[in-house]
């Protein structure tokens, strides 16, 4: 027996807002730090004094920024179909330009290599959950 296909659709939409959360969530957290706490994360990007400070709490500010597309898909995935593309894009420019800084860096600079590949790790695993959960729900109102 098969679920109605308007049951198929709120499910869908469900599984995309917890996965998107957990993302958002996620990132909103690290944000969050980095501009609250940014001498904590100054030694993974070799970075110290009031430069380091202040370029740290600009990424935890741009990490912000990145993340205000996410409530509103997240409260009404099905309304806002387009913030969805938007976060999916913002995900892969996200992860092409750490890939592309991490690829750039000369030997030598593991700590850098590591801050940025837990960017990389993440954001990866991020896209993969978030396109998956999309592209059901997508799947799911096309059948509709």
């Amino acid at each position: 027996m098969s679920l109605p296909k308007d049951r198929r659709i709120a499910i869908a939409a469900w599984v995309c807002r917890v996965c998107f959360t957990f993302v958002f969530v996620v990132n909103v957290h690290c944000a969050l730090s980095y501009v609250l706490v940014p001498r904590d994360f100054m030694g993974g990007f070799q970075l110290s004094g009031i430069e380091g400070v202040v370029a740290i709490q600009g990424i935890g500010i741009a990490f912000l920024m990145w993340n205000a597309t996410y409530p509103a898909f997240i409260v009404k995935p099905q309304r806002f179909i387009v913030l969805g593309w938007v976060i999916l894009a913002q995900q892969v420019i996200g992860l092409v330009g750490e890939s592309s800084i991490y690829l750039s860096l000369p030997a030598g600079n593991v700590e850098l290599a590591h801050s940025i590949g837990s960017f990389i790790i993440f954001d990866s695993l991020g896209l993969v959950l978030m396109a998956i959960s999309f592209i059901a729900l997508l799947v799911c109102k096309r059948k509709a």
